[in-house]
């Protein structure tokens, strides 16, 4: 029931380059945010939503300038999703008119979903109300720290897809490994299949069935007992760089889904909690200006920690 709600009155919007491209229907559930879906697609049908005063189709593409009424709609209080709290300010490592590129901490989802309620888009967007448009431009898991990219402008945000989609976004990781690792450079290329559990967990693995993924590493330091690498990205896979180095037989440290469970535990002991994977360098041409952006993330506190622990408690530290 949408009776009990807010009162409501036809809106006129003017579509800026914050939303110029996207599709209406997807617009109109950003704006109308808690009425149903089959809701806004009636509306649509109906012809009560126009566009420069004519019907559109619930596909039409918004462009810049577009006048867009929006009819009257009441919102259902009770179905209110709680507040996202502000929370501390998320650290901020570039920003202009155009995206904002934040140094993610370990352990925040990047979105709210599966068992999450809000994450760090969420939490942006609670921070920043006054922002026309606030969206991910690509995801990094849950226990990876480091550099991600929001986009504040339509515009920016499908040139960046789009850039993205054909590897012209340069992203490196550094992760700890077990073992030494020997080549100084070497080209991963196996395809990578996504499936679920008996539980519905999300999995992916190697197999032909899998779409193509390619990651490239490099050997950064080698001790007697594990090896730090940087693993360029080339495709952007789930779960790419942690399936790729286990079926190598090189899990990563503190991976929860495809590590050494046993190893993990007798790692705590040592101090390390948490997966060893982070987002330490994005280079990239601007989406809108053209202008080169190189960034950089040194290792957060408790994976330096970490290392400065193995530099000091392992022999022969260069391996």
């Amino acid at each position: 029931m949408m009776a009990q709600g807010k009162a409501a009155t036809v809106r006129r919007e003017r579509v800026d380059d914050s939303v110029a491209g996207q599709r209406i229907d997807n617009y109109l559930m950003r704006v109308c945010k808690g009425v149903p879906k089959s809701h806004v697609y009636r509306i649509l049908r109906s012809g009560e939503v126009r566009v420069n005063g004519g019907r559109v189709g619930p596909t039409y593409r918004l462009a810049l300038g577009d006048e867009v009424r929006i009819p009257p709609v009441r919102v259902a209080e009770s179905n209110a999703p709680a507040a996202v709290p502000a929370g501390k300010p998320l650290p901020v490592v570039y920003e202009d008119d155009a995206l904002i590129v934040i140094d993610k901490p370990s352990g925040k989802a990047v979105h709210g979903g599966s068992g999450v309620s809000f994450g760090v888009i969420e939490q942006l967007r609670s921070q920043r109300p006054e922002a026309r448009m606030l969206e991910l431009a690509h995801r990094i898991d849950r226990e990876t720290s480091g550099l991600l990219i929001i986009a504040k402008k339509r515009s920016a945000l499908t040139a960046l897809h789009d850039m993205m989609r054909e590897g012209r976004v340069e992203k490196r990781y550094l992760t700890l490994v077990p073992g030494r690792w020997a080549n100084p450079l070497q080209h991963v290329k196996e395809p990578l299949f996504k499936y679920l559990t008996a539980e519905g967990e999300r999995r992916v693995r190697v197999s032909g069935e899998g779409k193509p993924a390619h990651s490239i590493v490099r050997l950064v330091r080698r001790w007697p007992r594990f090896s730090l690498l940087e693993v360029e990205l080339k495709t952007g896979r789930t779960h790419q760089i942690r399936v790729h180095l286990a079926h190598l037989g090189f899990p990563l440290c503190g991976d929860d889904k495809y590590g050494d469970f046993p190893r993990n535990k007798a790692l705590e002991q040592e101090g390390l909690k948490r997966m060893f994977l982070h987002a330490a360098h994005l280079s990239f041409k601007h989406p809108l200006t053209g202008e080169t952006i190189e960034l950089q993330s040194p290792l957060p506190d408790e994976l330096q920690n970490f290392v400065d622990h193995l530099d000091a408690t392992e022999s022969g530290k260069n391996g």
